[in-house]
């Protein structure tokens, strides 16, 4: 049987002045976990290890976002990171600075546990 999702979550995260996309890539998975609180995590006989997390993020610059930087915010299971191209650059008309703006969605899942009834197919 396969892993099943039992929460996604959205976050968004900028830098401002840098442009840097790991940083803003960091702050939108900071701010899609302040959204969550997972209470199922301490639930007694679930293992944590089995936890997997799967990692969605958009930036202009995919090939900026340090991978390791993203694993290092997760607080619990087997990290899956993908980055991809999306989230926004916007430049100041006047100075060119050019702030960095990324999108993130998480994703949790777990086997099947014993005694709960699966989703109908």
């Amino acid at each position: 049987m396969t892993d099943q999702r039992f929460i996604i979550e959205m976050g968004m995260g900028t830098d401002l002045h840098g442009r840097d996309y790991t940083k803003a890539a960091r702050r939108a998975v900071e701010n899609a976990l302040r959204r969550s609180s997972l209470h199922i995590l301490g639930l007694p006989g679930l293992d944590r290890a089995a936890l997997r997390v799967k990692v969605t993020i958009g930036v202009q610059a995919p090939d900026r976002v340090d991978v390791d930087a993203i694993c290092a915010c997760l607080p619990h299971g087997s990290p899956e990171v993908m980055i991809t191209r999306g989230g926004l650059d916007v430049t100041h008309p006047e100075t060119g600075d050019t702030a960095a703006i990324a999108s993130a969605a998480i994703e949790a899942f777990l086997p099947p546990q014993s005694g709960m009834v699966p989703p109908p197919s």
